[in-house]
């Protein structure tokens, strides 16, 4: 049988309605990411990575030779839970080489890889010689990694924390 212009009964044929159902669906859902990726940004990679610290090889390794001649060591007493938008108490202690106190400035930076806007930094206060101690409160639930920054004179020694995972409610589990 030939379909002609007289006769439209080819358009009613389910596989040809399947077809043009799917093609919508596709089309649909296509705009939807692209809608998505237009009006929310991703913060995976920073906005100025371009220009940002920008810095030679020869500095980054310089860096890294001078944390490996401090070797400091950082013992951070963790929480037993993590709340969302409740105020936890950390310890920091910070030790040289030779086991003796660093007493000096510490920062913590918080950050969340999935939403940079919500990074913050918080700066510890020094109890004593070598410890610190500082409230931090998480504004999202998910994974968070603390940078801790610590500076003695003209020394600065960083280090990042295991990732960990901020709950929306104490569970009782």
């Amino acid at each position: 049988m030939v379909i002609s212009q007289e006769q439209k009964s080819g358009l009613r044929n389910p596989w040809l309605l399947g077809m043009i159902g799917l093609i919508l669906i596709v089309l649909s859902v296509n705009a939807t990411f692209i809608w998505f990726a237009t009006h929310s940004r991703s913060t995976l990679v920073d906005r100025e990575y371009k220009t940002k610290d920008r810095k030679s090889n020869e500095e980054v390794v310089g860096e890294l030779r001078a944390q490996q001649a401090l070797a400091w060591r950082v013992t951070l007493k963790t929480p037993k839970a993590l709340v969302l938008n409740i105020p936890t108490s950390y310890e920091i202690s910070v030790a040289d080489r030779d086991g003796k106190p660093v007493s000096g400035k510490m920062e913590v930076e918080a950050y969340r890889a999935s939403d940079a806007d919500r990074d913050f930094t918080i700066p510890f206060n020094e109890v004593s010689e070598g410890n610190y101690q500082g409230m931090i409160n998480f504004p999202l639930k998910g994974y968070w990694v603390l940078r801790i920054h610590t500076t003695r004179g003209t020394e600065q020694f960083s280090v990042d924390t295991e990732r960990f995972q901020v709950a929306e409610k104490l569970s009782h589990t």
